[in-house]
């Protein structure tokens, strides 16, 4: 199935913006971001089709993930 994902803010730092690939079916979120080297204690939103969106969730073929990292401030 093919998945889109786009990666916001400090997350593209050495990978990328936006990049389709090709997935086996029943892929869960957690799966790309281990696939990412992205550490799951860095996520602050998930979205999927624009929609908060969970890392145990499960993917659909054509789904579009967004990882925004955790965001500091004050």
């Amino acid at each position: 199935m093919q998945i889109k994902i786009r990666l916001i803010g400090a997350l593209r730092i050495d990978r990328f913006k936006e990049q389709g690939g090709e997935y086996k079916a029943g892929t869960v979120v957690k799966e790309i971001v281990h696939q990412l080297d992205i550490l799951e204690r860095a996520l602050g939103i998930i979205l999927i089709n624009g929609q908060h969106a969970r890392i145990d969730d499960t993917l659909k073929d054509g789904d579009t993930v967004a990882l925004l990292p955790i965001l500091g401030g004050g």
